[in-house]
């Protein structure tokens, strides 16, 4: 019996990905989050809708970014072409005002999405830090969270190919210890808008994300510390802007 793929997430087995350098030895497994997304999501687009479509292509890019190691290996982005943005914020790097295809895949979803200017002395030790953070440090953080993933789904699409407007939320259930912080057992959601210039292919050549980073990040401090030691008082996390 040949390999079984995903019925969100393209490029995951087949005679294409014989040759792929996969993060962790091999094609990840989505049971876990795809049972919750399917048992939570708010919305079921009809099948071969625009909506499914443009969910399960970046359900395929969110995948390519976090267990793929090559950039070359990636099928779902644009190579040459290809920037990530979130929040409208300034360059990273001397190259342009977004991150780079390279520079995402160095730093990991999670960093890109949490990367800030941010002088690292306003937030108090322990709260999160992407500077300080690896691309396997900062996946293993949420990875503990949420135990049974973070799920993703569209909520609305404003506009097709070849640029796509769309309304997203991502949510997960906060079951594991976050940074020092107990688990809550409580849902942990954000909604945003994404705006995608795609090819003829659907490949990625630009996204920018918007949303609110102290809306996602709240819920997962809400847990008791469990190392007082560190002496994190309250005065101290309500100086944090992120928070």
């Amino acid at each position: 019996m040949g390999e079984v793929g995903d019925k969100y997430r393209l490029y995951l087995v087949g005679e294409g990905e014989k040759d792929t350098h996969w993060r962790h030895g091999g094609a990840p497994k989505y049971d876990l989050v795809n049972r919750l997304f399917e048992e939570e999501r708010t919305k079921e687009w009809p099948e071969g809708s625009l909506e499914e479509t443009v969910q399960n292509a970046i359900k395929t890019w969110e995948m390519e970014l976090s267990h793929k190691t090559r950039l070359s290996d990636f099928k779902s982005i644009n190579h040459e072409k290809f920037t990530l943005s979130v929040n409208g914020r300034k360059p990273l790097t001397g190259k342009g005002a977004s991150i780079s295809g390279e520079e995402t895949l160095s730093l990991g979803s999670y960093n890109a999405m949490l990367e800030t200017s941010m002088p690292a002395e306003l937030c108090p030790k322990g709260y999160y830090n992407s500077k300080e953070e690896t691309f396997e440090s900062s996946h293993e953080n949420f990875r503990s969270a949420f135990p049974r993933g973070f799920a993703w789904e569209v909520l609305e699409v404003y506009s097709g190919p070849p640029v796509v407007a769309l309304k997203f939320r991502h949510w997960g259930h906060m079951e594991g210890n976050f940074k020092g912080h107990a688990p809550t057992g409580k849902m942990v959601e954000f909604i945003g808008i994404a705006v995608l210039k795609v090819d003829d292919q659907l490949r990625a050549e630009t996204v920018e994300i918007y949303y609110d980073p102290a809306e996602f990040m709240a819920g997962l401090y809400k847990g008791p510390k469990l190392d007082t030691a560190e002496g994190s008082n309250s005065s101290n996390a309500q100086r944090c802007p992120f928070m």
